[in-house]
């Protein structure tokens, strides 16, 4: 069984839509970025520890860990820690070009052929998808009154590109579904790749 290591409201949409069945026990770990980290490898890492926090209590399942960071100047934007950050980032995205990376890990019992193995250790996949997103200019007026609906609260980057936010962003170039917090075509030819049981 796939088990999403996340309870995002975004991610569980996507993969419903995508007809991928899955059941969802949300991994809880510290997501500080590591000093000299990029970000696509510390999208991938905190990927990689949802998906094993997940794993070592479901060994037996297949576990989908993701991460989701924006990137803009080469700053990492994790989630708003509250109204005064989530303006900030707003004005660093404003009439800028930036990155959304999702870190995607797939952990499962190991395999020798045909056969699952025991093992303290998972067998894993990991990837990760760039999106650029260009984001026109936004006014003070604007920012505050969309601080001030709350959607940008739980989202990298201050914003949700599925949500109010999608007013301000004429372009993108790359996966629609990796800027709302899963690439799915990604985690759907990861899943094809892992051999079957």
């Amino acid at each position: 069984m796939l088990i999403l290591a996340s309870a995002s409201p975004r991610r569980l949409e996507l993969l419903n839509a995508a007809g991928i069945s899955f059941a969802v026990q949300a991994a809880n770990i510290d997501e500080t970025p590591v000093a000299n980290e990029g970000p696509r490898e510390c999208a991938e890492r905190l990927a990689r520890e949802k998906a094993l926090t997940v794993w070592r209590s479901r060994p037996s399942d297949l576990v989908l860990g993701a991460d989701t960071i924006v990137v803009v100047g080469g700053q990492i934007l994790n989630k708003p820690i509250d109204a005064d950050d989530a303006t900030r980032m707003l004005r660093m995205l404003s009439g800028r070009k930036h990155e959304v990376i999702t870190g995607v890990c797939l952990a499962g019992p190991r395999r020798s052929g045909q056969l699952t193995v025991p093992s303290d250790e998972a067998e894993i996949q990991t990837a990760s998808e760039t999106t650029v997103v260009s984001m026109s200019e936004i006014s003070e007026e604007e920012i505050g009154s969309y601080v001030a609906t709350g959607e940008p609260m739980d989202k990298a980057g201050a914003y949700a590109i599925q949500g109010i936010a999608s007013r301000w962003i004429p372009r993108i170039e790359g996966d629609y579904s990796n800027v709302v917090g899963l690439p799915v075509a990604l985690v759907y030819r990861m899943l094809r790749q892992r051999p079957s049981r």
